[in-house]
């Protein structure tokens, strides 16, 4: 017995002295990256609104921009804070994968898309901010992916919100209507980012805001119908009512800080690290999902009567077919905004 314990202890021991190499090994790595910049040493496309320093410089090899995730620029938080969401939804999968049969039971399969579509969103985001600042190509590249991830959440919201949330009155008057129109408006999402992006060297950036959020917010609207219906007739013994309005809640703060650089139009310079009102739509987004995801299965297992009712003949089936077509839709969008890209680009290089 003494042996045994005497060997945990020494693969503890072992694991503190690697788990204490880390720094050391960032260390030395450090010394071959190079520093932040200021706004004035990138181009124009690069820059936001206010945040004067801590750009990263552009054309240096994939391991730095891979390693600068542990560095401190003005990307940093954007990075960790959708990184952090992206573990904790992989956390609530296997939590609720322990309750509910996502392979056998179809009625699962719209809550298996919102968690996949959150998962996706939030890797792609990511992806966005931790290495779209290595070229122009690689800058909208990685926003354009960045779009269609949330263009396909967009699609994930819809329909849990129609397979679970929907009374029967609502689902009467949109049951024929409501997912394909919610994959259109998920397309028409995708297209405004990614015009809005494209033409971010001629259009002002209140314009390209508005490319980006009016598409958006009809997703929005039409998708959280039957969420917004149910919440203007709340009962206290409705047990997910508490959480579909926490993601109400989130979502509007989340769009109000997408639109407006609240903190760093007042403190310009001062929010180059933390306090961009980017970062805090990041928050804001990761609650409301958490807070969708949780809803989503409450109703799963409360409302099981109602949706096995109103959903039948192979439903789910029909909205995870769609959920695909809607995803390679996004995906042909934002390849055709990188081909004019690609061509922008040659052009200009070939005048100078």
């Amino acid at each position: 017995m003494a042996t045994i314990v005497l060997e945990r202890i020494g693969r503890v021991f072992i694991s503190l002295q690697q788990i204490r190499q880390v720094p050391r090994m960032l260390t030395e790595a450090a010394p071959s990256m190079p520093g932040t910049v200021r706004d004035s040493e990138v181009p124009y496309y690069f820059r936001e609104r206010y945040v004067c320093t801590g750009y990263r410089p552009l054309d240096q090899n994939w391991r730095y921009y891979f390693l600068s995730v542990f560095q401190r620029h003005n990307e940093t938080i954007n990075i960790w804070t959708h990184l952090l969401a992206f573990f904790v939804f992989l956390v609530k999968l296997r939590q609720l994968s322990e309750t509910v049969d996502f392979v056998s039971d179809p009625h699962s399969w719209p809550l298996l898309i919102l968690i996949f579509s959150a998962l996706t969103y939030s890797g792609f985001s990511v992806a966005a901010h931790l290495l779209g600042g290595k070229s122009e190509l690689c800058h909208y590249c990685f926003f354009f992916l960045d779009y269609v991830g949330v263009a396909q959440y967009q699609y994930g919201s819809a329909v849990v919100h129609f397979y679970y949330a929907v009374d029967e009155s609502l689902h009467r008057q949109v049951c024929g209507i409501f997912m394909p129109a919610a994959a259109v408006l998920s397309c028409l999402s995708c297209l405004g980012c990614c015009y809005g992006k494209y033409c971010n060297h001629s259009l002002p950036s209140w314009v390209r805001k508005v490319c980006q959020v009016v598409p958006s917010a009809l997703a929005y609207i039409w998708d959280g119908s039957p969420v917004a219906k149910r919440l203007l007739s709340w009962s206290s013994n409705d047990p997910a009512i508490t959480y579909h309005f926490g993601q109400v809640g989130f979502f509007l703060s989340c769009a109000f800080f997408f639109t407006v650089p609240l903190l760093e139009r007042y403190l310009p310079g001062r929010c180059d690290f933390l306090g961009q009102s980017h970062q805090i739509f990041h928050v804001f987004l990761s609650c409301c999902t958490l807070c969708q995801i949780h809803a989503s299965y409450l109703d799963y297992v409360g409302r099981r009567q109602l949706y096995s009712h109103l959903h039948k003949g192979g439903e789910a089936t029909l909205f995870v077919g769609l959920y695909v077509v809607t995803l390679v839709g996004c995906v042909l969008i934002a390849a055709f905004w990188l081909k004019k890209v690609k061509g922008m680009l040659n052009l200009k290089n070939k005048s100078k």
